[in-house]
């Protein structure tokens, strides 16, 4: 995969940070009619035609799909092969999904903009899982909060889109959409802060797991040298004593030695 540079790690993170933008928009245009209620209603009747101010809205969720688009491209070479060529796989369904979200209103084309939900919905949450898989090397908190946040957005995925209510209809939604925005922040403020642009197996620092590995290693080289010395000094002990001369032929022959 190559060496990555410091830049394209920091502006892969940077795509992360800045999909917090969806929350301010959001917030925004939710106060810009009235009778919105988050646990009740859904996203998408933000960016329906008929609320005010839904063209900040959906050009929030066109934004937020090149957001995530531009992230995974960003930090592919960061990650390690497997888990991080499917996290880039789902976050790139996941972003065509937004986008769907965000130029088809659910008040003029509800097919689409329902698979557009869907992609999004479902690439966000298991993106996230393998995300978490291909960033535990580094850290394995950031990988671990991480799997948390992608199986809670799988979980509320799949209420939301069976109609199971566990909770109100539009938290079901927001726990199954926040979670990528959220997730992916958390990421790039990490990998922000680490500045360790180079993927894990191609000469990066390496994570604690690793290094205690590595140091379980040595101690057992250092333990097998000195074991390996301690014979060869008993060898050569054993070869720098007198020779027997005894001659089992005859028992009364002189040694060879004189007094």
């Amino acid at each position: 995969m190559g060496t990555v540079t410091s830049d394209r790690l920091r502006w892969g993170a940077l795509t992360g940070l800045l999909t917090l933008q969806f929350f301010v928009v959001e917030t925004v245009v939710q106060f810009r009619g009235e009778g919105y209620s988050r646990a009740d209603d859904v996203i998408s009747d933000l960016g329906a035609t008929t609320w005010p101010g839904h063209q900040a809205m959906n050009a929030s969720f066109v934004v937020q799909a090149a957001l995530i688009l531009g992230g995974a491209v960003l930090l592919l070479p960061t990650l390690r092969a497997g888990a991080g060529r499917v996290a880039a796989y789902l976050f790139g369904l996941a972003a065509v999904g937004v986008l769907l979200v965000g130029v088809l209103p659910s008040d003029r084309s509800d097919t689409w903009h329902g698979v557009g939900a869907t992609l999004y919905l479902v690439g966000g949450a298991l993106g996230l899982i393998a995300l978490a898989y291909a960033l535990r090397p580094r850290s394995e908190l950031l990988g671990s909060t991480l799997v948390v946040l992608g199986l809670v957005g799988t979980a509320a995925t799949a209420f939301f889109l069976t109609g199971v209510d566990v909770l109100a209809e539009g938290a079901t939604e927001r726990a199954a959409a926040y979670v990528l925005p959220i997730g992916l922040a958390v990421a790039g403020a990490a990998l922000w802060r680490s500045g360790d642009a180079t993927p894990p197996g191609d000469g990066d620092r390496p994570s604690r797991r690793e290094q205690r590995a590595a140091a379980r290693a040595a101690a057992a080289e250092r333990a097998r040298e000195r074991d390996a010395a301690v014979e060869a000094a008993a060898r050569r002990s054993e070869g720098s004593a007198p020779a027997d001369d005894f001659d089992a032929d005859d028992p009364w022959a002189s040694t060879g030695r004189t007094d």
